[in-house]
């Protein structure tokens, strides 16, 4: 007796359709899993067991054969717990088989029978819509993340409910309406606010410019001038995501597992900080099986680098790619897999090794060979990439002591204006700004980067005005941030 029920494997973060065959032939009792399965597929054997017999369904003392088709495709995970179990099932005629016809499954089976969410299912979910399948069984806390690929749902809770559904004895409830989260773990923090800075105008006008254009920030000074500070009160004033890149974002984080149960939908962008001792891969993404690294779950959003010298110099040097492509491509023997990584990069560091540099009330107590050293770590290239390179001096005393600083709410006002704008027609840049321009490209000098970096800049500058043309003070400005000298690099 065969039977067949359809899944899906991740590669990368795209679903490869995958067959569940089980055979059922007389013998001596056994159970094999062949096509591929790594170690957590093949301890599905044990899971489906105990699933079975917990939802009183009677286990075939047969010999059963599960085939993964096409064995060539690496299987990984316990989301084939579900399928072998329903094609186990239908082999054995406890449900019938032609009720698995336009319908996928995916999900981890408890060994009590209940059924656990995993990551992947909208990519599941979106390969199931495009095999035409209509309908996709998945445990209920991943039902509303399934309802965003277009297919129908059967949120299920235990196995029980699943063999209930397809005899046609049960009719499973509408998923959950689906509720926006606001960032990859479901979770409502509160957003610091901007009002919270004192003083540091040129620092909070650099903020305002990477928000309404996306550009990368690099933030430097003494230690406790408020850089980080700065930095995480970015996301308060950036736009929520449009809906085609809300989709993304929620895919890269579903395949890696951040999404809450009931609330898929990543609406706002992604905001992550990884510690400084974190490794090339966990930057950028890879391992055996390649995941997607904090590169790509800041995509559409921001990669936020404090201590930015600290970081490997490896791992640092791997984001020049994706900051130029917007993709990261990961080889491998069996192929290249590509995550999307189209990120804004903020970083915060010291002047110097002691943190004394630039502090009018501290004294610089390193060597020239071991500041050499210290600005070593950040390659010229690298330093290229971003578009907008502020020291934050320390704070004067009657600063800290004054009013709050102007609130997010009232920058993002102006932001979102900014980016809507930007989609639409570019503006010109007048003659007398092309002139500036030019001449900056010669004296400074510019490369070819750092020109088509400082336009860009000088647009978003002109964006926030409300004007028509770039004129020269945009382009001033632009190039006022532009200078590395400005954390004593060479």
């Amino acid at each position: 007796m065969l039977a067949r029920t359809v899944t899906h494997a991740l590669v990368g973060l795209d679903a490869r359709r995958v067959e569940v065959e089980a055979h059922l032939q007389l013998g001596v009792p056994a159970f094999a899993i062949v096509g591929l399965a790594d170690r957590a597929c093949q301890e599905a054997k044990e899971r489906v067991r105990s699933g079975i017999a917990s939802a009183e369904l009677e286990w075939p003392t047969r010999r059963i054969t599960v085939n993964l088709a096409p064995a060539e495709l690496r299987k990984e995970g316990s989301g084939f717990d579900l399928p072998i179990a329903l094609a186990v099932l239908a082999a054995s005629r406890q449900v019938p088989p032609e009720a698995l016809g336009g319908h996928a499954a995916v999900g981890e089976l408890a060994l009590d029978g209940r059924l656990r969410p995993v990551g992947g299912v909208l990519a599941a979910a979106e390969g199931a819509r495009q095999a035409g399948l209509r309908h996709l069984l998945c445990a209920a806390e991943s039902a509303a993340e399934a309802a965003l690929a277009g297919v129908e749902p059967v949120p299920l809770r235990h196995l029980a409910e699943a063999v209930a559904y397809l005899r046609g004895e049960w009719v499973p409830p509408p998923p959950d309406p689906i509720t926006a989260a606001s960032n990859g773990n479901g979770a409502t923090p509160p957003v610091p606010d901007l009002a919270d800075v004192r003083g540091q105008e040129r620092a909070r006008r650099a903020l305002e410019l990477a928000a309404a254009g996306a550009h990368n920030l690099l933030l430097g000074g003494p230690p406790g001038t408020g850089k980080t500070m700065l930095a995480r009160r970015l996301p308060g004033i950036l736009p929520r995501l449009p809906p085609e890149q809300a989709l993304e974002v929620t895919r890269i984080h579903s395949v890696a597992g951040l999404l809450a149960p009931g609330r898929p939908l990543v609406t706002v962008p992604p905001f992550r900080a990884p510690h400084h001792t974190a490794s090339v891969a966990s930057i950028v993404g890879g391992g055996s099986s390649p995941r997607p690294g904090e590169a790509s779950l800041a995509h559409h959003g921001v990669l936020f680098l404090d201590e930015f010298v600290e970081f490997p110099r490896n791992a640092l040097e791997a984001l020049r790619q994706p900051l130029e492509d917007g993709a990261v491509s990961i080889a491998r023997v069996g192929g290249k897999i590509v995550f999307p990584a189209r990120f804004q990069l903020v970083a915060t560091m010291n002047l110097c090794p002691c943190g004394a540099r630039g502090d009018p009330a501290a004294e610089c107590s390193c060597s020239a060979a071991r500041l050499a050293a210290y600005r070593d770590k950040l390659s010229r290239a690298l330093l290229d990439r971003f578009d907008l390179v502020v020291t934050v001096p320390r704070p004067r005393a009657r600063e800290l002591a004054g009013s709050p600083g102007e609130a997010s709410v009232a920058v993002r006002e102006r932001v979102v204006p900014a980016r809507e704008r930007a989609r639409g027609d570019p503006l010109r840049r007048s003659t007398p700004a092309e002139e500036l321009l030019s001449r900056a490209v010669e004296r400074l000098p510019l490369s070819a980067r750092g020109r088509a970096r400082v336009a860009r800049v000088a647009h978003t500058a002109a964006l926030l005005a409300g004007v028509e043309e770039v004129a020269p003070e945009h382009v001033a400005e632009a190039l006022s941030y532009r200078s590395p000298s400005e954390l004593g690099m060479p």
